[in-house]
């Protein structure tokens, strides 16, 4: 049983260099999960996120929005609605708003109805409607479905969201609205080099301003979370049953934060710890992307077999230094595109490939052979995530539930490519670095990001130093009011934390420090690679389980293993 995770299934596979550029800056900054490093500790604790009103659904200006009532009709296998939420909850009564698409698969069973499971699957910029329509429900635990409707949603601002974030002109394409400005090294060092990056970066914190300017400061966290609680009122719920992959983390913890006493039972899978500051987040992913690809190079012999790249664990490293330098130099030749793979493309092939191990290795091994022979074609499909055979069968799909349900694309997500408001189907790039700009607050000196470099390079190398210079696009982002702070959630319930100890993208330490963070939190190791643990072991499923269905607490040191 897989679950979904946060690598978005980029559409495209010929890409102009900034276009790579952007999908390296998504994959490193795709949950902002990280561990404090020795040359970057986290210092004294900062200023805590303000605390929403105990009973927001009180205010009489929000009363219209917590008295909705969802009006679900079917859409193929499940029933669909909308949610209206304010689009700035300090000016609820402005007219401004977002509607929010929502499905549910109603699999629980009379008699043993506890309520309804609402589910992200992280992101940002994760789309909660698509997932469940492409049959998470099915995947989840038999005694949880017949307990439990399963329901997710599109935050505010991505996916089916009206209005919804987007970085392109209306009617561009990523290819026509992006102009590179050149190769940026993967450390930049020179004063050119640097300057290229800043160009960059303002080119394409630029275009988001330009095409979603006015959105921009409404799609941080903390206002998703209300709509959550919203979406928990619309439900006919008293309290919120939750599970949160990844960046889906962030959100459950801000909910708790703001509404303590509105918690059932939370998981949170995949850990971002809210009291790390921008460098630790981006140094600690990176050390853990870097991990993950040694892990692979010490076990690919074992795991892969023949199929392996290198016969031991020196030879596969080498391999990938020779491509790294090659690529710095000349982009690989790939397929069908001019641009070819470069070493951002590379990187991104490499550490999207450490999310499934099980899943991902024996392709990566057999990219990463064709690209020491001269062919990046297969590396340059992992660095976008692309499948195109699943992609066809979703399209197929897709096409059959449009015409037996309407047109209504607010409801049925995936009918077009394009919305009527010229918003692409699959704008979860834009809410990724939309949200990520605006939760996590960035220095405004550009010096900064060059004095972070070297210890990131000390740290994880082209990994760190990658990481580092894609956080430059939320240099002149709009700043939001959350500052790394350590959770206050004072009367919520006990709390389940989990954490994988080999997770390349949210560092095991993180689920350690949030689990220590919550009153009663509660820790469930799962001793393996790879990104999250629920879905992927019988072990971690079973204990998840029994925490949403009884509220069974796991004990302290609870260890499961592959």
């Amino acid at each position: 049983m897989i679950l979904p995770l946060t690598v978005q299934p980029w559409e495209y596979l010929v890409i102009s260099a900034a276009a790579r550029r952007r999908r390296a800056l998504v994959l490193a900054l795709a949950v902002l999960g990280a561990t404090s490093l020795a040359a970057c500790t986290a210092g004294p604790e900062r200023e805590r996120v303000s605390a929403a009103p105990a009973d927001p659904a009180g205010r009489p200006e929000l009363r219209r929005f917590y008295g909705q009532k969802l009006a679900w009709r079917a859409c193929g296998d499940f029933q669909c609605a909308t949610l209206t939420v304010p689009m700035d909850y300090s000016r609820p009564g402005d007219g401004r708003t977002f509607v929010l698409p929502v499905a549910k698969a109603a699999t629980a069973i009379a008699g043993k109805r506890v309520g309804s499971l609402v589910l992200n699957p992280g992101g940002p910029g994760e789309r909660g409607v698509r997932m469940l329509k492409e049959g998470v429900a099915d995947q989840i635990g038999r005694g949880v479905r017949e307990r439990f409707d399963v329901v997710s949603f599109d935050p505010r601002g991505v996916g089916e969201s009206k209005p919804a974030l987007t970085c392109l002109p209306p009617g561009a394409t990523d290819e026509e609205a992006t102009e590179a400005t050149g190769v940026v090294p993967l450390h930049p060092r020179t004063g050119a080099e640097r300057a290229g990056a800043l160009a960059d970066a303002r080119a394409t914190a630029d275009a988001c301003r330009k095409a979603s300017g006015p959105l921009l400061p409404h799609v941080g966290t903390v206002d998703a979370a209300r709509d959550l609680d919203v979406l928990r009122a619309a439900l006919g719920e008293r309290s919120l049953t939750y599970v949160g992959w990844s960046y889906g983390t962030s959100l459950g913890t801000s909910y708790a934060e703001q509404f303590p006493r509105r918690v059932r039972a939370m998981v949170l899978d995949g850990a971002v710890d809210p009291s790390l500051d921008w460098r630790q987040r981006a140094l600690g992913q990176a050390t853990g992307f870097r991990n993950a690809v040694e892990d692979y190079a010490a076990a690919c012999a074992e795991t892969i077999g023949d199929g392996c790249p290198g016969a031991t664990p020196e030879e596969i490293r080498a391999l990938i230094d020779r491509l790294l330098e090659r690529t710095q130099r000349e982009p690989l030749p790939v397929d069908g595109s001019e641009a070819g793979l470069d070493a951002a493309g590379l990187i991104a092939a490499l550490s999207l490939s450490m999310y499934t191990p099980e899943q991902q290795w024996q392709p990566l091994s057999d990219a990463l052979r064709e690209a020491d022979a001269g062919d990046g074609t297969k590396l340059a499909a992992l660095a976008t995530a692309e499948e195109p055979e699943e992609e066809s069968e979703e399209e197929s799909d897709e096409s059959g539930e449009e015409d037996a349900e309407g047109s209504d694309a607010s409801q049925d997500p995936g009918d077009s490519e394009e919305s009527e408001d010229g918003v692409p189907e699959d704008n979860s790039e834009a809410a990724l670095l939309a949200v990520n700009c605006l939760d996590v607050p960035h220095p405004r000196d550009e010096r900064a990001y060059w004095d972070a470099l070297a210890p990131a390079d000390k740290a994880a190398g082209a990994y760190g130093t990658t990481g580092v210079t894609t956080e430059l696009v939320c240099k002149d982002w709009p700043t939001g009011s959350n500052r790394p702070h350590r959770v206050n959630a004072t009367g919520v319930p006990p709390v389940l934390v989990v954490g994988t100890t080999g997770d390349p993208s949210t560092p095991y330490a993180d689920a350690e420090s949030l689990a220590r963070q919550f009153p009663a939190g509660m820790l469930l190791s799962f001793d393996a690679t790879g990104h999250t643990g629920y879905g992927r072991n019988a072990c971690v499923d079973k204990k998840v389980e029994d925490y949403l269905i009884a509220l069974t607490k796991v004990r302290p040191g609870t260890t499961c293993t592959p």
